[in-house]
């Protein structure tokens, strides 16, 4: 039995529907991504999955109960979340930051006890962030400060962790570097992973399952190898794409080269005659 699911989970902002009575199983103990063109609903299917988001119809089940009848710290303590560009107030050190992660274990405003200290470090080291410690966040290079929330989430000691694309606005080697650190998590501590991806290649790579959705469904669940084929490119990303093996990890690899044809036709459409792009708001894209 998955650990976190949902069931006949509907989403919307306002009166839009964004996913409609979705059922999903998130595999423990593995790196699964959420893959989709914008406004698929990834991040807010993650949203709602971290109790951030309430449904409007169905749930999330995290161990069997249904999240949004739990308390914040209840859940804090089960799962943690990386949301989307998260920031930090300036001058806050790493090591302060990180131990942001031991609130839901703390008792009113105590403060840190030798089990905190305990975790705070042990997330510093399975980061590498501890020779960081005491320098300003604000201080770090893209793939650092990354890779120190990251151990604010793993502070919270919570087997399950959610990132909704952590690799954003990040270069080719930050990029790398994060996916790897979320790989080591995983190998070495079976945590397990469930994110939101935009780069279809390291989908494949660093992920055991991949969930495409498109306009708040699920259309191809499963490993790279079942999911990452021509027809899921041309279905759920509009494009046209031979897809290989990569050459080192065996896994599929997408190469783009058009556009599917309907959706090359729909460009060609003058703009005043081109329908609405079905968006979500800002700051909640999926």
């Amino acid at each position: 039995m998955s650990r976190l699911s949902t069931n006949r989970l509907s989403l919307a902002y306002g009166s839009r529907r964004i996913v409609e009575e979705l059922n999903l199983s998130v595999p423990d103990g593995k790196i699964t991504a959420l893959v989709g063109s914008n406004g698929s609903g990834k991040s807010t299917i993650l949203k709602a999955m971290a109790r951030i988001l309430s449904p409007q119809g169905g749930g999330v089940i995290l161990d069997g109960k249904e999240i949004h009848r739990q308390s914040t710290r209840e859940v804090a303590k089960q799962l943690a979340i990386l949301p989307q560009n998260p920031t930090a107030p300036e001058g806050l050190t790493v090591q302060e930051l990180v131990s942001f992660g031991r609130y839901p274990h703390q008792k009113g405003f105590g403060s840190l006890g030798a089990e905190d200290r305990r975790m705070v470090e042990w997330a510093l080291r399975s980061t590498g962030m501890y020779e960081f410690a005491d320098r300003p966040v604000d201080q770090l290079s893209g793939g650092q400060r990354q890779r120190a929330w990251i151990a604010m989430a793993l502070a919270q000691g919570t087997e399950i962790v959610l990132l909704d694309e952590p690799t954003t606005f990040l270069d080719m080697a930050h990029q790398i570097e994060v996916m790897m650190l979320l790989e080591k998590l995983n190998l070495e501590q079976r945590r397990t992973i469930v994110m939101v991806v935009h780069d279809l290649n390291h989908a494949s790579r660093y992920a055991h399952h991949l969930v495409a959705l498109k306009r708040g469904q699920v259309l191809y669940e499963g490993s790279p190898e079942e999911v990452m084929t021509p027809d899921m490119l041309r279905t759920v990303f509009g494009i046209d794409a031979d897809v290989i093996p990569d050459p080192r990890s065996g896994t599929p690899m997408c190469l783009p080269y058009g556009l599917a044809r309907d959706v090359a036709s729909e460009a060609a459409v003058p703009e005043s005659r081109t329908p609405a792009v079905d968006r979500e708001p800002v700051g909640v894209a999926g």
